[in-house]
């Protein structure tokens, strides 16, 4: 049974833009029969977004452009909230906060220059268009460069879960392919190859969907961990509380366990079985406690969160 999780917000998010898209392309076809609007060069014969945005469908482009971004931006601090949580794969060192703060950050810039760009449109504030057209390019280029960055780290820290390693090569790929046809884009654009320049630009926003598709990927683990009845992921505080009851104990040295907390090792396994003293009264309510709230339930030694 498919339950209902942050992932709708994603998926929301992409399928707003994407039809978004088909109606603007399907509109200037169909409806307008491929006119050439008065925000058009003369040698120009195929519509940019902008061009078509500024016509009578302005309203389904402005709705289009704020309730893709409000979604977007929901999955990226659901994500984080997750994370603080517990319920997915948690960012336990200063770097991949950062990154993850640093994502958030540009993903709303870019936001700013999605809403602003479809208020703005090209027929009447060329300028002010093609200025927030850049802030959302570079805006959600360099969120998912600083998102790639952490999934990066978290999938170095975290080698048994699989998801995190597919969506930071889905993303890596993102990036790469967006960060190509931008520069063709703007090139294009700025060299007045006009058709040329429109083609990209709707290659770009197409792909573009795609990538806000991706983050079902990150958000559908949290799915398993709902109400930490099948299991959740070890915060910060959870680790430095084990590691202070393994002292007490006797269980682990303070110079092991701070090396296995540095490594991200937080696993019962490491913090018990390196000791000949673990079945000792301290260290044994941590050495039998059951993982299916605190800890990575496992089969066959993978964690079933994923």
């Amino acid at each position: 049974m498919l339950r209902i999780s942050y992932w709708v917000f994603p998926i929301v998010a992409g399928m707003v833009w994407l039809g978004t898209l088909l109606g603007l392309l399907l509109f200037w076809i169909i409806d307008d029969n491929r006119t050439h609007y008065p925000s058009m060069a003369d040698s120009q014969l195929i519509a940019y977004i902008s061009d078509v945005g500024a016509s009578r469908l302005k309203p389904l482009f402005v709705t289009g452009c704020v309730v893709t971004s409000v979604f977007l931006d929901i999955s990226f601090l659901a994500d984080l909230w997750l994370r603080h949580r517990g319920r997915l794969v948690p960012n336990t060192t200063r770097g991949e906060k950062i990154l993850s703060a640093l994502t958030i950050v540009f993903a709303i810039l870019g936001t700013v220059g999605l809403i602003l760009l479809s208020v703005f449109d090209t027929a009447h504030h060329p300028r002010l268009h093609d200025v927030f057209l850049l802030l959302f390019i570079a805006g959600f280029v360099l969120s998912a460069i600083f998102i790639c960055w952490e999934y990066q780290r978290l999938g170095i820290r975290y080698r048994e879960h699989r998801v995190l390693r597919i969506s930071f090569w889905i993303k890596l790929a993102f990036v790469v392919v967006e960060i190509l046809l931008a520069i063709a884009f703007v090139s294009c654009t700025f060299t007045a190859h006009y058709n040329a320049g429109a083609v990209l630009e709707w290659v770009i926003a197409f792909i573009f969907s795609f990538y806000v598709f991706s983050f079902y990927v990150d958000l559908y683990p949290a799915v398993r961990t709902k109400n930490g009845t099948t299991g959740g992921y070890r915060t910060t505080g959870a680790i430095k509380s084990r590691y202070s009851a393994a002292q007490r104990g006797g269980g682990v040295g303070a110079r092991d366990m701070a090396m296995a907390m540095e490594e991200g090792d937080t696993s019962d396994r490491h913090l018990t079985s390196h000791s000949p003293n673990h079945t000792t009264a301290a260290a044994a309510p941590y050495h039998h406690q059951p993982r299916t709230t605190t800890g990575y339930p496992a089969t066959n030694g993978v964690p079933s969160n994923f």
